[in-house]
């Protein structure tokens, strides 16, 4: 009994400390890891779709992992590695990943999950998207501002940026899409 009531104590210390640090990460960042809706994710994956051949694919502030997840398991060929500087989430992502690749080895194209979908910890306003064909964004008003110029100076001509919800500022998408969810969440296309 009393070992009963140690372990439900360190668990409900350890997941107060798990919140804390994650109200402390979105005080840091200005924004909480918003998971995106299956409808959301899937319009993504429908975009990414859309970019011929193989492909390498960054997602600037990757949070919970589930978009990443759900474009490498819908989209052959490529390639995503998330960026995220919140250890809770970064963390969980890892180990969905992880997970996915065990439970499904393989993507709804056929091609292998493993070795395509990585998650590391970053700064997405620090990180490099010279290599990039393609950036994936669900961010804020003030993020999507710093990296709207980021973007203009780093990524290969051709390159293309898919932001959920938040437009880039200053630019003309080439393609809008409304989603089918509740919120009739908007996905912006850019090419540069």
């Amino acid at each position: 009994m009393l070992i009963l009531q140690i372990m439900t104590w360190l668990l409900a210390l350890a997941v107060l400390l798990s919140a804390m640090w994650i109200i402390l990460d979105t005080w840091r960042n200005g924004i909480s890891p918003m998971p995106s809706s299956r409808a959301v994710r899937l319009a993504v994956a429908g975009e990414v779709n859309r970019a011929p051949g193989y492909g390498t694919i960054v997602e600037a502030g990757s949070g919970w992992g589930t978009l990443g997840l759900d474009v490498i398991r819908h989209c052959p060929g490529k390639r995503l590695t998330g960026i995220e500087n919140s250890s809770i989430p970064l963390w969980s992502s890892r180990l969905l990943a992880a997970i996915a690749a065990r439970i499904l080895p393989f993507t709804s194209g056929g091609d292998p999950l493993r070795g395509r979908l990585r998650f590391i910890r970053g700064d997405i306003y620090r990180s490099s998207y010279a290599d990039a064909d393609m950036v994936l964004c669900y961010l804020f008003p003030g993020a999507m501002e710093q990296l709207a110029a980021k973007f203009k100076q780093e990524l290969p001509p051709g390159a293309v940026v898919i932001s959920i919800f938040f437009a880039l500022p200053g630019m003309q998408p080439v393609r809008t899409v409304t989603c089918k969810d509740a919120l009739r969440t908007k996905v912006y296309v850019y090419s540069f």
